[in-house]
């Protein structure tokens, strides 16, 4: 059974968490029924929310490459 963990950053999917997660979900899941024929059970979609003034690019974080 795949198991598949996102990471993203948290202000990206901010005005709608929960939609955005669905959404997402639902596409992956979909592209992995695909290439492999199993079911929609047999997925799992894990999220990993992580601020942006956590998650870095090089020296910079993402709050500061975005100003935020």
């Amino acid at each position: 059974m795949p198991f598949i963990n996102i990471r993203l950053v948290r202000e990206v999917i901010a005005s709608d968490p929960e939609g955005k997660k669905a959404t997402i979900a639902a596409k992956v899941t979909e592209a992995v029924k695909e290439a492999t024929g199993l079911s929609d059970s047999d997925v799992w979609v894990v999220f990993e929310e992580v601020a942006a003034r956590d998650w870095y690019l090089g020296p910079k974080s993402v709050a500061a490459r975005r100003g935020l």
